[in-house]
């Protein structure tokens, strides 16, 4: 009993050169951490949260989704048309994604586990998954409701120089240089011409 014996337990566990059960124990520990493990599960670890398991079940069904969709279109249509799969998991889709963004959100804030960290591996790789054969594999893409906006605004400030050069040009007074030629420059000039004529 490693409770009773402390230098018994530490000197069997460190007995071989290699500390092999050592170091195999701190691996994992360090793999478990980095990977956010704890935060899938529910506070006192006795399974996954409620989140994960609704996570993962979305997850199941997208990817079920795209698998149906896929099967349909091989035979009509060339293998870079997924329309299909674009217009039937749209749904399936932006509902995972918005359980994901939610999760990062409530995550931040502590989330079902009592870690504030990033969401387990398990959910980001999930979601990653999902994302890159939507967007690359698919060419999915969902339009962007705020292009509209954006297109106004941005024309308004590049108008914005050309209105203001235009009436500052139209409000000031323009006025035409006169250049004159002062007269002594023209004295000066004949004074020379009489003194080469006298040399």
């Amino acid at each position: 009993n490693s409770s009773e014996s402390h230098n018994c337990a530490k000197s069997i566990l460190t007995s071989d050169r290699l500390q092999i059960v050592v170091t195999l124990s701190q691996f994992f520990n360090e793999t478990w951490e980095a990977a956010n493990c704890a935060n899938c599960l529910k506070n006192n670890s006795e399974g996954l949260s409620n989140s994960t398991v609704e996570f993962l079940d979305l997850f199941n069904k997208s990817l079920t989704c795209f698998e149906q969709n896929v099967q349909g279109q091989t035979v009509n249509l060339s293998p870079n048309n997924y329309t299909e799969v674009c217009k039937n998991c749209n749904e399936t889709y932006k509902i995972l994604n918005d359980l994901y963004n939610h999760l990062q959100r409530l995550n931040k804030q502590g989330g079902e586990s009592g870690h504030s960290a990033h969401l387990c591996i398990d959910v980001e790789d999930a979601m990653n998954i999902t994302r890159k054969l939507w967007s690359r594999t698919f060419n999915c893409s969902v339009p962007c409701s705020d292009t509209v906006p954006v297109i106004a605004v941005s024309s308004f400030i590049l108008f914005l120089p050309i209105v203001f050069y235009l009436s500052s040009f139209l409000h000031s007074k323009q006025k035409k240089r006169i250049l004159i030629l002062p007269k002594r420059i023209q004295s000066n000039a004949s004074l020379v011409n009489i003194q080469e004529k006298y040399s």
